[in-house]
């Protein structure tokens, strides 16, 4: 078991948002999460335990270590301030395990903020738009893929970029290196502040002459997968509504 902590896993109950507000808590020590779904809507990260007759199949299974644990990278925002160069950080380390969203604190005008990327230092493209996303292979089923971000296998080691309802049709996701480190100014000449959201969550206040730099995290989130036949895929199917006819068809005609 994980002998630097007293904890040896945590057991959340209810949706997808109280398991990434307990992975943000926990990853940094390791501690692995059995998040159950209670009340959940589409439980991407959570375990339904209607697949166990009883309570006591589950307490067996974890006493006896008959589950497996799924590693999944997370990202991290520090905020910097002063000019392009020899900058000092401003805030404390963010972490998220699905996003972390750029967007501005006031929508009531057109655009609705101007960022300019920068990835690894050099400079990527401007965006004028609601803000940009960058999220991690397990966040791609979630915010980024309303704004028609790539849905990403959460095995993967990657970071997509996706930007917000964008007034250029030349701006489109972009999907890199795990060991990128993606770069956001909100240009000067745009008075007001943007806002750092981590996972839906406030983070920071985010002005002009300031940069948020993202970048993999340092610490990764633990989940606990109680089911033996558990697939991605299928998982993709039946929280998207995607259609499998092939599927249906030998389950129609079994036996």
């Amino acid at each position: 078991m994980w002998v630097n902590s007293p904890i040896d896993l945590a057991v959340v109950l209810g949706g997808d948002g109280t398991a990434l507000a307990a992975a943000r808590n926990l990853a940094a020590d390791g501690i692995p999460i059995l998040a159950a779904n209670v009340g959940g809507h589409l439980g991407f990260l959570t375990e339904s335990f209607e697949d166990f007759q009883k309570t006591e199949e589950i307490w067996d299974r974890l006493s006896e270590d008959r589950y497996a644990v799924q590693t999944r990278m997370m990202l991290q925002a520090t905020v910097f301030e002063g000019k392009r160069s020899n900058l000092e950080p401003q805030s404390d380390r963010f972490l998220a395990l699905n996003e972390m969203c750029v967007k501005p604190a006031s929508a009531d005008r057109m655009p609705s903020c101007i960022l300019e990327m920068e990835v690894d230092g050099e400079v990527v493209d401007q965006y004028q738009g609601d803000g940009l996303i960058v999220a991690t292979p397990t966040g791609s089923t979630c915010y980024t893929a309303s704004a028609n971000g790539p849905i990403m296998h959460s095995g993967m080691e990657a970071i997509a970029v996706t930007p917000i309802c964008p007034l250029s049709l030349s701006s489109r996701a972009i999907v890199l290196p795990p060991g990128s480190v993606v770069s956001i100014w909100p240009l000067a000449d745009y008075e007001l502040s943007t806002k750092l959201w981590t996972d839906g969550v406030l983070g920071t206040a985010i002005w002009p002459g300031q940069r948020v730099d993202v970048r993999r995290a340092d610490c990764e989130a633990k989940f606990i997968i109680l089911r033996e036949n558990y697939s991605y895929y299928n998982t993709l199917r039946e929280k998207l509504l995607w259609a499998g006819a092939r599927i249906r068809y030998s389950n129609n005609h079994r036996n």
